[in-house]
């Protein structure tokens, strides 16, 4: 079996590689940013200053209404999602395959590290559901304990899309969640 050192190594390098030729391959300027603006000087600003990062956005006009759409915030969530997944199950694998570790302790590290599967299973499910359902470019669902956020990438998100949405995470989990949505581009 591997060292936990080489493993992590390995999965590293590898993340990197994955994320060089995903920045490689896509093409620039793909964030915009959506403001709306509380005040006399919003009719001011046109040109080129349309596009502002949301540092300046959120500065200069009022507050940052949605999300930047970019395709790589969701995959930078998803993949730090993986990566904590990834090292708790390790140190749950490393648990159950001690010689140190009681058998109660072993069997809770099972009994968490299939949890973790389960959720990670559940999450995906809900994300093509919603996905398909509702018609939305991309979705992205996150678990922590009782507390499901739904984020959502579509043009606009109407009350019934976000109680369908809520509906739907309902029924296969049994538990609320809270659905937001980014501008999609």
């Amino acid at each position: 079996m591997l060292k936990k050192q080489t493993v992590w190594l390995l999965t590293m390098l590898s993340l990197v590689i994955v994320l060089s030729v995903y920045y490689v391959m896509t093409p620039d300027n793909k964030t915009k940013v959506v403001t709306t603006s509380s005040g006399e000087g919003a009719k001011e600003k046109q040109g080129s200053e349309k596009e502002t990062s949301k540092k300046e956005a959120s500065q200069k006009e009022g507050k940052v209404t949605s999300h930047s759409a970019s395709d790589d915030s969701f995959t930078a969530l998803r993949l730090k999602m993986e990566d904590q997944r990834s090292e708790v199950k390790e140190k749950l694998q490393d648990v159950m395959n001690s010689t140190n570790a009681s058998a109660d302790e072993k069997n809770k590290a099972k009994v968490e590290f299939d949890a973790l599967t389960d959720l990670a299973a559940k999450e995906t499910l809900l994300e093509t559901l919603i996905k398909t359902k509702g018609g939305f470019k991309d979705t992205l669902v996150r678990t922590d304990g009782n507390d499901i956020k739904v984020t959502v990438k579509a043009t606009k998100l109407s009350a019934k899309e976000a109680n369908s949405i809520i509906q739907l995470v309902k029924s296969e989990t049994g538990l609320m969640a809270d659905v937001r949505y980014e501008i999609a581009k």
